[in-house]
């Protein structure tokens, strides 16, 4: 794991940041190293694996909180911090390359990763919109994704049918020329890729006339992806293997879904919880009423007491969003607005206005209450 950057530093932040600001920076450099926007760059490619890799950590709250006490050893599977073994070391190979690295080959010649060996493939990122209601209950749903996938003529090992890639001949199917220097220090041995097979160990002298000898090729394929209940704007959907296909006989990569959610006409949504406000008379709100309430699944009645005045907050508990990772619902907020009727006619503006008369100041509490202090500020 020591090859590993820090998750904030690769995302730019300080450890401790706050979900907005990993979300913020998570989508600022997807966008900038996206590998639709940098098509053939190597480093993108990489940077875009390596960003995704620290989200997918620091956006689940208890990876994050095993990343924050432990480092990567709390998110390694193979870690003792992370339920595996040796902590911080991925195996007792890691430990023969470190050593190798350091002293040039000792320790059974390490010093570098073949190049032959299985590789995972390459992470995808795409970004679906779904309407406010699928986020908040959960949904299916299909994207066509155009990728490389293993190509069927050969079966993904590049070589035409009949026939098989051999040992390349020159470095005996490692990958790798060894060459030793004599020197005042001792003798010390350089590793490089063989020229002959380019660091793979195999020739393919019969490339597969379909994928060229790749072994990949570009085709639209149509992935359905589960949407659980209660995502949210910038929530990553994870499909393990449906990513690029895996080098070598290495495991295909992943596709990450990063979801974008339409806005609702009536509720606004703040994390867990609705938000909805809803006008009314001056009538209802002197005298009480009875008004029905939408909720995302049904209609409710609710009981404004005589006297409500305009911003009341009333909270109808379990009426909000779905908890992801579960746990109760959110709630409902309704916000009363007093709405002043504007369209009157003249029979209505004189209704108005004898109900003015019968209705003094006193029966105002906060404007009685002002015109004391009024009169008291110019005594």
């Amino acid at each position: 794991m020591a090859d590993k950057r820090d998750y904030y530093e690769v995302l730019g932040l300080s450890k401790g940041a706050s979900d907005d600001e990993i979300k913020k920076a998570f989508r600022k450099l997807a966008m900038k190293y996206h590998p639709d926007k940098n098509p053939g760059d190597k480093e993108a490619e990489e940077k875009f694996k390596e960003i995704n890799e620290a989200y997918a950590v620091l956006s689940d709250p208890e990876q994050k909180s095993k990343y924050d006490r432990f480092g990567h050893a709390g998110v390694d599977p193979n870690s003792f911090a992370g339920g595996g073994g040796f902590g911080g070391f991925g195996g007792f190979e890691d430990i023969f390359d470190m050593f190798g690295s350091a002293f040039g080959g000792g320790f059974g010649g390490g010093g570098s990763r073949r190049n032959n060996g299985p590789r995972k493939g390459s992470d995808i990122q795409k970004t679906m919109t779904i309407d406010f209601e699928e986020a908040a209950f959960g949904v299916k749903k299909q994207i066509r994704l155009t990728k490389n996938v293993k190509c069927k003529n050969c079966g993904g090992t590049g070589a035409a049918p009949g026939t098989s890639k051999k040992t390349c001949p020159r470095c005996g199917g490692s990958g790798e020329i060894r060459t030793q220097q004599q020197t005042p220090l001792g003798v010390f041995q350089s590793v490089s890729p063989c020229p002959d097979c380019n660091g793979t160990g195999e020739i393919n002298e019969s490339p597969c006339p379909d994928c060229g000898g790749t072994g990949r090729v570009r085709d639209t394929v149509t992935i359905t992806i589960n949407i659980p209940a209660g995502v949210d704007n910038d929530s990553v959907i994870p499909v393990r293997g449906q990513g690029e296909p895996g080098i070598n006989g290495g495991p295909d990569g992943d596709l990450y879904i990063v979801l974008n959610v339409r806005p609702h006409k009536l509720f606004e949504r703040r994390g867990q919880d609705l938000w909805l406000e809803i006008p009314i008379t001056f009538n209802q709100a002197a005298l009480g009423d009875e008004i029905v309430v939408p909720t995302l699944e049904e209609k409710v009645s609710y009981k404004i007491p005589a006297g409500t005045q305009p911003g009341t907050v009333f909270r109808l508990k379990g009426k909000g969003i779905k908890n992801v990772r579960g746990g109760r619902k959110g709630d409902l907020y309704v916000k009363v607005s007093l709405e002043v009727p504007t369209k009157l006619n003249k029979k209505q503006k004189k209704a108005v206005e004898a109900m003015g008369k019968e209705v003094t100041d006193e029966c105002y509490s906060k404007k009685s209450g002002f015109l004391a202090s009024l009169k008291e500020f110019f005594s």
